[in-house]
């Protein structure tokens, strides 16, 4: 944990801020009861392909994103924070249920592709807790505005998993209406029902902002839960925006959905603090993975290796900031492993009420490292990298062990070549250039003993996992239409 700027004298020995601590303990408490006046609200923004090297406060960018950069500095930059997939649908599974996608059956979809695509028969399963019901429970308001690509049909729906209400598109922003009918016109939904179809996708950042600032106006008397999946710079080759933005920045339309994505998260941050909400309120800004590589390049992952839509670095690890006024350090940096799966007993611990019982839950509880506790380190014994089915990599501490393989899955297809064993120390060496297996064969055996672990609870290309739980699945899924009643 690097400490905030100036004050030198409030840390030890772990660099962590104790007087944050201690305020933060007094409005959250360890695991007991919370009254009504001390739940935080909560809020996430979610961002679509959004790499490590695109926001300006993790490193040189050619994008201006001064309020994502005034957030970090009045917050916490988690410079190890991972998401559990290079790819949509299985991302936002984790941040939704606080477990790997293996867990709960989203890391493919139900048509033989990557992601859920539009009509499809699988989605989240109507068993699964999610981090909205949770809230729900605990008293709060909730809405998702935004992507969600967890299932289009009824079932599978926000409404079904503990979202009071929902604005937003059901799955990627590419995913448009085809020639051959099999896709439907790109539904923009409000709750259950498709009020516009196709919507100008130019325009959704504007009213996804517009719709939240509108629902924390309407519940600022009670706590309420705020998922925000914005829908870019999403997965065409050429991101929208608005005509405020659009032909402004130096990175072509890449670089004007990310700042007008950084104009959205100021407007929120803003209504907060008009609104007297802005010291009860905990704000994480994040994105569901890395940028994709693209011809010419377009997004950017650096310091980091590699793209989204794989297991490199740059596919998986991905900036996120989070700020929470008096309890949370402000300027502080923390290069402990964590992961969105930690958001959902995080909160619920937060919201006064615990993580849903008598099932396996991935995610960590990680109030000690964004209050900056003495000693506070990462709750993980090791990470997993999966691939569509396959485990294709661990991390431990800072030691990352991509797994020998017979055949290493890529370009969203299961065939690929044999690999060896590559070892990579991500203390030291983020562009993981410098292969030490050969010279660390104790790390590499280490590591290799938690990849089999994880094979046996949550499964590995054809072989089950004891521990993963089942999908949601229709029998016959409908397109989402635009209809006149």
């Amino acid at each position: 944990m690097v400490p905030p700027k100036g004050t030198p004298s409030l840390f030890g020995l772990s660099g962590c801020w104790l007087v944050a601590a201690a305020l933060f303990c007094a409005a959250a408490g360890r695991h007991g009861a919370v009254s009504a006046a001390e739940k935080p609200n909560l809020i996430v923004i979610f961002c679509d392909n959004l790499g490590y090297g695109d926001v300006a406060c993790f490193g040189p960018t050619k994008h201006r994103t001064p309020n994502l950069d005034r957030m970090a500095e009045e917050g916490i930059k988690l410079t190890s924070f991972y998401a559990t997939s290079g790819v949509c649908t299985p991302s936002r599974a984790s941040l939704i249920t606080g477990c790997y996608p293996r867990r709960v059956g989203l890391h493919v979809g139900g048509q033989g592709g990557v992601v859920l695509f539009p009509k499809d028969q699988k989605g989240i399963a109507a068993g699964e807790i999610t981090i909205a019901e949770v809230l729900q429970r605990a008293g709060y308001a909730t809405t998702i505005v935004g992507k969600w690509h967890l299932g289009d049909q009824p079932p599978f729906l926000p409404t079904r998993h503990g979202f009071d209400s929902y604005f937003g598109i059901p799955y990627s922003d590419d995913m448009t209406e085809t020639a051959d009918g099999r896709r439907p016109p790109l539904p923009l939904m409000e709750n259950e029902r498709v009020i516009e179809a196709p919507p100008d996708r130019n325009l959704l950042t504007q009213r996804y902002t517009e719709r939240v600032i509108q629902f924390i106006t309407q519940n600022r008397d009670r706590p309420f839960f705020v998922y925000m999946p914005q829908a870019m710079p999403g997965s065409t080759s050429a991101p929208f925006a608005s005509e405020r933005f659009r032909g402004k920045s130096a990175n072509g339309p890449w670089g004007d959905s990310v700042e007008e994505l950084d104009w959205s998260a100021g407007e929120i941050l803003a209504a907060l603090k008009r609104l007297d909400l802005d010291e009860q309120t905990l704000v994480v800004w994040t994105s569901d993975n890395g940028a994709p590589r693209r011809n010419p390049v377009q997004g950017s992952n650096l310091p980091l290796a590699g793209w989204g839509y794989t297991t490199a670095e740059g596919g998986q690890r991905v900036p996120c900031i989070v700020r929470w006024p008096g309890k949370i350090p402000a300027g502080a940096v923390c290069d402990e492993l964590c992961s969105t799966m930690d958001l959902l007993p995080t909160f619920a611990y937060l919201a006064g009420t615990e993580p849903p019982g008598g099932r396996p839950i991935d995610g960590h509880d990680i109030r000690a490292l964004l209050r900056g506790e003495p000693g506070a380190a990462s709750p993980y014994e090791a990470f997993f990298y999966y691939y569509l089915d396959q485990l294709q990599a661990v991390r431990s501490g800072h030691w990352k062990l991509y797994l020998p393989l017979e055949s290493k899955w890529h370009n969203f297809r299961r065939d690929g070549k044999p690999t060896k064993a590559e070892l990579y120390d991500l203390e030291h060496d983020l562009p993981e250039a410098k292969n030490l297996a050969e010279s660390k064969p104790e790390i590499v055996e280490r590591l290799l003993t938690y990849a089999e672990k994880a094979r046996a609870d949550l499964g590995d290309a054809g072989r089950p996992g004891a521990g993963q739980r089942e999908p949601g699945w229709v029998a016959e899924p409908k397109p989402l239409l635009l209809r006149a009643d």
